[in-house]
């Protein structure tokens, strides 16, 4: 909270500040000068990173603050990250992030309320008497999944998928959640919402240490996923790393889609989904050390690539200049 303070008077940011407490707890905060007023967390304490980003964007707020272990092993003795996002939901420039570096190297002291008790299960608003200016000081708990659920009915056919998973010729499908905050998406938007069967999604319970396993979606940790693949009974699979934004696709039969391939097989088929239908595709971004399968598909739909370091601050600059509609990197992140 100190911390948020000191970079709004210094990058002179707007009063609307999310504080993620991923993969436990996602917290927005509003800093009206020179107070805090307002809380609003995501139930039970648990925001993915993409519907972090959503909500960012949603209530306009300034940017965010991510704490995160991502795709490494979490817990008491795990690893612990700090990410800031900017308003347009994505990952704070270089800039930003060296000033908010140099600003840390300066705090002294900061402020808790150890006898603040908030319950994180119970939807709606709570009211409290701080010793602040602000009478009272709110804390709203939103449903985790339902806006960011909403954006996704904007973009996608629900009906054709569901058709896909509950029709006469559906696919069977293996989804794993890895114990990290996106099961209680996995289960409402796949199962509730798509009418995937319950079997379809596995590992759907969050925990701190993440079932002691490493959440890296890929053939060396999500090794339930492969095996249940393996065998032939499922068309498709998916894993999800902790805060929900990788995810490592298997075929039938175990068979591995690459994270290049991945990205080159979406572009391929975005015409298939309605968003893009609508919107038409500007173009294609890519990381550098991914392979050039997304060209080989950019080009026979002569549509333009660009090339980006590492890092998905750079795919945002090319989202906001409104060049790329499709992007994403070596490591299974898709967006």
């Amino acid at each position: 909270i100190f911390l948020c303070q000191r970079i709004y008077s210094i990058l002179e940011l707007c009063p609307f500040y999310p504080v993620h407490l991923c993969s436990y707890m996602c917290v927005y905060i509003s800093i009206f000068k020179p107070l805090i007023g307002r809380l609003v967390i995501g139930q039970n304490g648990i925001l993915s990173t993409p519907a972090v980003s959503c909500i960012i964007r949603k209530i306009k707020a300034a940017g965010g603050i991510i704490l995160t272990a991502s795709h490494s092993p979490g817990g008491p003795g795990g690893e612990f990250g700090v990410k800031f996002e900017v308003a347009n939901g994505g990952p704070a420039p270089d800039i930003v992030s060296e000033k908010i570096y140099q600003i840390s190297k300066t705090l002294e002291e900061y402020a808790i309320c150890p006898d603040l008790r908030v319950d994180l299960s119970c939807l709606g608003r709570q009211e409290y008497d701080l010793e602040n200016k602000f009478k009272p000081f709110r804390v709203e708990i939103v449903d985790s999944v339902e806006i960011y659920l909403n954006l996704l009915r904007s973009i996608f056919d629900f009906n054709v998928i569901r058709n896909l998973l509950t029709g006469p010729r559906q696919i069977k499908i293996r989804i794993d959640a890895m114990n990290g905050v996106m099961g209680p998406y996995v289960r409402r938007i796949l199962c509730d919402e798509l009418g995937a069967p319950a079997n379809s999604a596995i590992n759907c319970i969050p925990l701190e240490d993440f079932g002691g396993q490493p959440p890296d979606p890929n053939l060396t940790y999500a090794t339930a996923l492969l095996e249940a693949m393996k065998g032939g009974e499922y068309g498709f699979g998916a894993a999800f790393d902790a805060d929900g934004d990788r995810c490592m696709i298997l075929g039938q039969n175990g068979f591995f889609v690459n994270a290049s391939d991945s990205l080159a097989i979406i572009a391929a088929n975005l015409s298939c989904i309605p968003y893009f239908r609508q919107m038409g595709v500007r173009g294609f971004g890519r990381s550098m050390p991914t392979s050039t399968a997304l060209d080989r598909v950019a080009k026979v739909l002569k549509i333009p690539v660009y090339e980006t370091p590492a890092g998905w601050q750079y795919f945002s600059n090319l989202m906001d200049s409104g060049r790329c509609s499709l992007c994403g990197e070596e490591s299974f992140g898709t967006g």
